[in-house]
């Protein structure tokens, strides 16, 4: 086997401490059923149960690896899996153990390559072969979203950028998404499903639908969601949505009026703009006209600089625009190089991975492999696929992580 390569003390240190601190595997509330392979692809059960009926317990090499480049996540929770949801050794009728697992790995958050390994799992292969598919699907999904969200941080330019992928995919994924995007950079999410994790809290003020309740009235809308707020002694940042007549312009100078004569100036922190891609707000209109070859649908740099332009005139210097729907890396890179005034960004589905791939500047997927790369210490597995091995990995140390975990409950 090729020479394991220590990772550094200081990311040793971090993995074992952080997944004894704050990753317990209670954390995960992994299903039961994992451990005997209902959520396995069927061909990884079978293959476990004629190896058992051939009377084989091999000790195989698995390397896991990326055809892409991005930013890892997952991995904190693939180990917790390994550890609890191994399956039943059939020769002593106990469940393997986890520190039969000889498991060199990167960490949440290190840059991958193509082609590079990112764990080695060494041990009997029966304790841990019903759970490729697990583990694979947890890394992939993972990966998927922490590389697309920093792909659109770098593009922000430091830029805050809510993540709202919630309401695009199912509930039962939100807390993993929100961990995912965290490892990826981002400061705010809009669930608190979404921070659990890792202890943060949903962040969000207006939908269309409260200006809907108050008859399609915005400054109505803004001015009793500010007031609930300051009775409620909440500390949220007031940021009224403006394009809910395709009236940017005029909503958010009426809005910022209210406020003003309300609750005095800096009360209104921001406007968020989410014109339907299929609109031109009405302040384009006679641009939209003249100019049939632009491009003046939804939320363009046009109608931002407009809005920056108004709101400065009135005094309204304060208000910072957010703008939303429709944003994926490349959009936001065009904004940024043009010097577009946006405040903040709101970024949703592109970042689950429904963009257009490499037009939209974001990863569409995110497919890991693994394979058998060693077999009862000799070379073994599909030809291409041979072993790698990596300068980065770090071994788990079931000793170690055991001790800090015993300290971490005493506490």
């Amino acid at each position: 086997m090729t020479d394991h390569v220590v990772g550094s003390a200081a990311r040793a240190r971090v993995l074992h401490e952080t997944l004894a601190t704050q990753f317990p595997a209670s954390l995960f509330q992994f299903d039961g059923r994992t451990a005997d392979g209902y959520y396995s692809d069927r061909y990884f059960v079978l293959t476990a149960k004629t190896i058992s009926h051939a009377g084989l317990d091999p000790i195989v090499t698995m390397q896991v690896f990326a055809k892409q480049k991005g930013i890892l996540a997952g991995i904190y929770e693939a180990l917790r899996m390994l550890q609890t949801q191994l399956a039943i050794n059939p020769r002593t009728g106990a469940r393997y153990d986890f520190a039969e697992l000889t498991i060199d790995t990167l960490v949440d958050g290190d840059v991958v390559i193509p082609w590079e390994p990112v764990m080695h799992i060494t041990g009997p292969y029966l304790a841990f072969a019903h759970l490729e598919t697990d583990y694979l699907g947890v890394i992939a999904r993972r990966t998927l979203i922490a590389t697309n969200v920093r792909r659109v941080i770098d593009a922000a330019n430091g830029k805050p950028v809510i993540f709202m992928g919630a309401r695009h995919d199912d509930w039962r994924v939100q807390t993993a998404d929100g961990f995912a995007a965290k490892i990826g950079g981002i400061a705010s999410v809009s669930t608190d499903a979404n921070g659990a994790w890792w202890g943060g809290g949903g962040v969000g003020t207006m939908p269309h639908s409260m200006i809907a309740s108050f008859g399609g009235d915005v400054v109505r809308a803004t001015l009793q969601f500010a007031r609930y707020c300051r009775e409620a002694a909440l500390n949220i940042d007031i940021v009224s949505l403006t394009d809910y007549h395709n009236d940017v312009i005029g909503d958010s100078l009426a809005v910022a009026r209210a406020m003003r004569d309300d609750y005095g100036d800096g009360a209104l922190w921001g406007v968020r703009v989410d014109t339907s891609e299929k609109l031109v707000d009405r302040s384009l209109g006679a641009q939209a006209m003249r100019f049939p070859e632009r491009r003046l649908n939804g939320v363009c740099p046009e109608l931002i600089v407009l809005l920056r332009s108004a709101l400065d005139a009135e005094g309204f210097q304060y208000v910072r625009i957010g703008v939303s729907g429709g944003f994926h890396g490349r959009k936001i890179e065009r904004f940024e190089a043009d010097h577009v005034p946006v405040d903040f960004y709101g970024v949703g589905s592109s970042l689950l991975g429904h963009n257009n791939g490499d037009i939209d500047g974001l990863a569409n997927n995110f497919d890991f492999t693994a394979d058998v790369v060693r077999l009862d210490g000799h070379a073994e597995g599909k030809v291409g696929r041979e072993e790698r091995g990596n300068a980065r990995f770090i071994r788990v140390d079931h000793d170690l992580l055991e001790r800090l975990q015993l300290t971490a409950a005493t506490r």
